[in-house]
């Protein structure tokens, strides 16, 4: 199962992921609800754990934009507004269900596969990704542009398989370091610059028009044809 937890809280979001990976679930943290929003229009999510009050987009108005964009993924709501009229807004709001805080993981695991089993079950999880003639095995852990093989570092292949995930997105550079890099803080260096350009010298070498794009100011993003 596939789980997205927006949740600004950093340390809130960092229990919950380990809980859900403990668990043998696939589970990623958005920290603001404009990222989560950003993650949850990919529709690869099998559920989604949403907080109530968070900055930049509430809760309740990333539901409602996902519902306005016919994204039906179950959502439920994590929230301190636990009183009978909170809980009523946040499933009118397009919720599927409703967790108040402080709760319990037992119970919060329960009620998140309960929303995966009515939906269908979880997606089977995609092995090879391509974006134009550039295609990730991630079986094979292989990387082909153009028919030819791509030799990439550890690191390399990670950030390359989360861009092609989320191909046609803004990825932020909060979404990489906690994805890729497995930071739940920036530590202040250019890592992520580093490879980025290590993997563009790599993927676009030779292209007329780049797959990997810098959106100044938001992050990165890997599409074809120009931005």
């Amino acid at each position: 199962m596939r789980i997205l937890i927006v949740e600004d809280d950093s340390e809130a979001g960092a229990y919950l992921v380990k809980a859900f990976r403990e668990q043998g679930h696939v589970a990623d943290h958005a920290a603001d609800g404009l990222e989560g929003y950003a993650a949850a229009t990919d529709g690869k999510y099998d559920v989604l754990i949403i907080d109530r009050m968070l900055p930049k987009l509430d809760g309740l108005s990333l539901i409602s934009g996902l519902r306005e964009q016919k994204i039906d993924t179950p959502a439920l709501i994590l929230s301190a507004l636990g009183q009978v009229d909170d809980r009523v807004r946040g499933l009118r709001a397009g919720g599927d269900d409703y967790v108040s805080k402080p709760y319990a993981f037992s119970e919060l695991l329960a009620r998140v596969e309960a929303l995966a089993r009515r939906r269908g079950g979880p997606k089977p999880e995609e092995t090879v990704y391509r974006v134009g003639d550039l295609e990730l095995d991630r079986l094979a852990h292989k990387v082909v542009a153009a028919g030819q093989e791509i030799v990439l570092q550890p690191r390399e292949f990670r950030l390359l398989e989360y861009l092609m995930k989320h191909a046609g997105q803004v990825v932020t550079r909060t979404m990489l370091l906690e994805n890729v890099w497995d930071y739940h803080f920036d530590p202040q260096t250019n890592v992520i610059d580093v490879h980025i350009s290590r993997l563009r010298a790599k993927i676009d070498k030779g292209r007329e028009t780049p797959l990997l794009h810098t959106i100044r100011g938001a992050g990165y993003m890997i599409r074809e044809g120009a931005r």
